[in-house]
C-alpha cells in the first residue's frame, strides 16, 4: 500500500500519542475525523499499524536494570536457531531480540529487577542450552534513548 503525506503525518502523530482523538488527529493533519478513521483502519488492515500499546515505566514496576546480552552458538543449524528464537520469544524479560551477523548470533535486550534475576535468567536461557557457546553481558548505566518510534517525516 503506498502511503501519502496524510498517512505519514497520521503515523507520526499516533506514534507520539495513540490516545489522541480522531477529531484532534484530523485537525493536526487537515483531514476529517471520518477520513482519519478510514486511513487508520486501512493501515491497520494492511499491517502498517501492528498494534496500539501503552508505554509503561519499567523502573516504577521494579525493573531497574537493562541488560544487553550477546549470545554465540556452538551450532547454527536452523532447527537449533529456531528453538532458541522460540525460547527468547517466550521470555517476558527479553524486550528485544536480534538475530545478527558478526561475532555473535543474537543480541538480546532484557529488563530485569536486579542482577540476581539476570543470573537466574542466564541459567535458564544460556546454561541449560547445549548450544550456547558463550555470552557477553553489557549492563546499561543509563538508558539514554529507548523506544520503537519509526521515523515517518524526513
Amino acid at each position: 500500500m503506498p502511503l501519502d503525506h496524510f498517512d505519514l503525518a497520521l503515523l507520526d502523530a499516533v506514534q507520539r500519542d495513540a490516545g489522541t482523538s480522531q477529531l484532534d488527529l484530523g485537525s493536526q493533519v487537515n483531514l476529517s475525523s471520518a477520513a482519519v478513521n478510514r486511513r487508520l483502519k486501512k493501515m491497520t488492515e494492511d499491517g502498517v499499524i501492528r498494534g496500539t500499546v501503552a508505554q509503561v515505566d519499567a523502573q516504577k514496576l521494579g525493573y531497574t536494570l537493562t541488560v544487553i546480552a550477546q549470545v554465540e552458538f556452538e551450532n547454527e543449524r536452523l532447527d537449533l536457531l529456531d528453538a532458541m528464537k522460540k525460547t527468547f520469544l517466550a521470555c517476558p524479560q527479553v524486550q528485544q531480540c536480534f538475530y545478527v551477523a558478526g561475532e555473535c548470533d543474537f543480541v538480546l535486550i532484557l529488563l530485569v529487577r536486579d542482577m540476581e534475576q539476570y543470573t537466574q535468567l542466564t541459567r535458564e536461557l544460556f546454561f541449560q542450552s547445549n548450544n550456547v557457546k558463550r555470552f557477553k553481558t553489557l549492563v546499561s548505566m543509563s538508558n539514554v534513548k529507548t523506544g520503537v518510534f519509526v521515523p515517518t517525516l524526513d
